[in-house]
């Protein structure tokens, strides 16, 4: 397929490197000056767009998506698909997909979980919304950037997946932080905790597949001295983005609010920016009940 690639940051650029790799033709634009081995650099996102097959986005936030949309939908093939695989709030998704289809194009919002490591290894799982026709079309570059890819529902489904996912995964990790905190200071051993734990009712991705506690578990960030995986400022985007939609859902969610305010403080008032999501844990160390 020719594909345009647009937003080639830590996350696009392995993915669209994955794409180059399995043969297909990618012309790729990012606003840094960036390369990706084998691909063609376009000038602008108008550019890398002419007669693509597929063109992919990978982006900060809903408002540069929107931006990028408004610039990129008129240049595009009529029956292209336009595949966002940024993280934003459920109305730009929408609204980019409402724009994409009424140029005559098809259009899916498929974020992915995975991280950086999954970009680089071709790992991903990517949550799709849109219609079958548009999830058809996407599903074989999923296949080559990713392990997995679900079809979750219409436009928008893919955002809702993703944002309640890492609504649990704020939630839980906290308390998975939280209880190591408080093992330590009951003076129970973490190893044994997590023998407890990982195979007892507490059971979580957090605490199974990505302990919190060096030295504990499976390798994590947790052993790279927090260095990110995850990074908390991602976390509280996306915490973010799950409170911006149960606002307009009218959903209460006081354990995704508190996450929030949680993270929030750690990233923006402590020492949280630029470290793995997982450092809560040394944070809850340092804290007392007060």
């Amino acid at each position: 397929m020719k594909i345009g690639f647009i937003g080639l940051g830590n996350m696009g650029a392995p993915m669209a490197a994955n794409l180059v790799k399995a043969g297909h033709d990618v012309t790729g634009f990012d606003m840094a000056a960036v390369t990706v081995e084998g691909a063609t650099m376009a000038g602008s996102a108008a550019e890398a767009v002419r007669g693509a097959d597929v063109v992919i986005t990978m982006l900060p936030n809903g408002q540069i998506l929107r931006a990028v949309a408004a610039e990129v939908i008129p240049a595009m093939t009529l029956g292209a698909a336009f595949v966002d695989c940024s993280t934003v709030d459920v109305e730009s998704a929408k609204a980019v997909a409402e724009q994409a289809e009424e140029a005559g194009l098809l259009a899916v919002d498929a974020p992915v979980s995975g991280g950086i490591g999954g970009a680089a290894a071709g790992t991903l799982t990517f949550m799709a919304g849109g219609s079958d026709a548009a999830f058809d079309k996407a599903k074989p570059l999923f296949d080559i950037m990713g392990q997995k890819a679900v079809h979750c529902g219409a436009a928008g489904a893919g955002q809702a997946a993703k944002i309640c996912n890492n609504m649990i995964l704020g939630v839980t990790m906290i308390a998975t932080c939280e209880a190591f905190a408080l093992a330590d200071k009951l003076g129970l051993d973490r190893q044994k905790m997590f023998d407890v734990v990982s195979t007892s009712s507490g059971y979580s991705w957090s605490m199974n597949a990505y302990c919190p506690a060096p030295g504990v578990g499976p390798q994590s960030p947790a052993d790279n001295g927090y260095r990110p995986g995850f990074a908390a400022e991602l976390m509280l985007k996306d915490l973010r983005l799950s409170q911006q939609a149960a606002a307009s859902a009218d959903a209460d969610t006081p354990m995704g609010q508190l996450a929030e305010a949680l993270y929030a403080q750690f990233v923006e008032s402590e020492d949280g920016k630029g470290m793995d999501f997982s450092a809560m844990l040394p944070r809850f160390e340092k804290r007392g009940r007060g």
